[in-house]
């Protein structure tokens, strides 16, 4: 499988050759639980999300990719922040992309499915928030789970 590369203000980062919208979603079970894939491309943990395409809004990708990624239906419930670092450069190894951050982070709530892995989650669960910790993730991507766990008053804004 194609590999995917996070660099953060890393000089030895590739200048990045593109900028392509994309949506997160932060699941949150009537437990608390947060839903969370372990990526085939990388090997660590992320929130479902990819690309928006053209046609949608940026909240039905965070829906569709969701539901690609993991096997469940979620519904969109509010904003947890917008990442548009350029400092943060992802570089996918397969065709040469590298791609400036450019996320939005929504929180959502399960409607039904099961956590199912694709080809791009090679393992899908509902982890408790005291076990995020020892997950490994981009520092992007802790970041985002970070904000949501902090109950911040307002979104993320950068």
């Amino acid at each position: 499988m194609p590999g995917r590369i996070d660099y953060f203000d890393d000089p030895a980062a590739p200048r990045a050759n593109s900028v392509v919208p994309s949506a997160n979603a932060l699941v949150v079970n009537d437990s608390g639980d947060i839903l969370m894939i372990r990526r085939s491309d990388n090997g660590n943990w992320a929130l479902p999300g990819g690309a928006m395409e053209l046609g949608e809004s940026l909240p039905a990708a965070a829906v569709r990719e969701t539901a690609e990624e993991t096997g469940i239906q979620v519904e969109v419930t509010g904003l947890v922040g917008i990442y548009t670092d350029p400092r943060h450069v992802i570089l996918y190894t397969s065709d040469g992309e590298a791609r400036q951050e450019f996320s939005v982070v929504f929180l959502a709530r399960p409607l039904s499915g099961e956590p199912t892995p694709s080809d791009e989650s090679r393992e899908v669960r509902w982890v408790p928030r005291d076990e995020l910790a020892g997950l490994t993730m981009d520092r992007s991507m802790r970041m985002r789970v970070d904000h949501f766990i902090a109950a911040l008053d307002r979104p993320h804004l950068g």
